[in-house]
């Protein structure tokens, strides 16, 4: 086999460093983290370039758009999987900026919730529909039928990982 795997084009990535030699569970973990890679790089770039905008800070406005009563730091930091100083820096540049805001907890009144401003909330609404846009371009190429039986393998993949869950 060739330096490429099968139906890979351009330069080698992760998985086409494999050999045939190689467990099939590290050949597609390495396949499915080739292929995030590359689209999340891309996002990156594409997201910098027409919004002047991060990828962690488009994610945690995401987060805050699924939930417009707020969430707290500590749920941010769960949901994005990053540690709690990093949503804290995130958040005070979206505040900085007016897109986010910090609210007292109703249930907690020693917390406080971050929720998108209604500045933050017309922003994220235009980069989402881009967003989704670029994502389609990217797999455009993918016949439907294959997206359907990749999103159904994915899901049954999830629901039968070994892995600890957070607590």
């Amino acid at each position: 086999m060739s330096d490429l795997e099968d139906g890979e084009q351009g330069s080698p990535d992760l998985a086409s460093r494999l050999r045939q030699e190689h467990h099939q569970s590290l050949k597609l973990w390495l396949r499915m983290l080739s292929c995030t890679v590359r689209i999340e790089n891309e996002i990156r770039s594409r997201l910098r370039a027409s919004f002047d905008i991060t990828l962690p800070r488009f994610d945690l406005m995401a987060q805050l758009e699924r939930h417009p009563e707020g969430l707290r730091m500590g749920e941010l930091s769960r949901r994005m999987m990053v540690t709690g100083g990093n949503v804290t820096g995130i958040t005070d540049q979206l505040e900085r900026e007016q897109l986010v805001v910090r609210v007292p907890d109703p249930q907690d009144r020693r917390a406080s919730a971050v929720r998108l401003t209604p500045a933050g909330r017309s922003a994220f609404a235009e980069m989402a529909a881009v967003h989704e846009r670029w994502i389609d371009e990217m797999l455009a190429d993918i016949p439907a039928e294959d997206k359907a039986s990749l999103i159904a393998l994915l899901a049954s993949m999830k629901g039968r990982l070994r892995v600890d869950e957070p607590k």
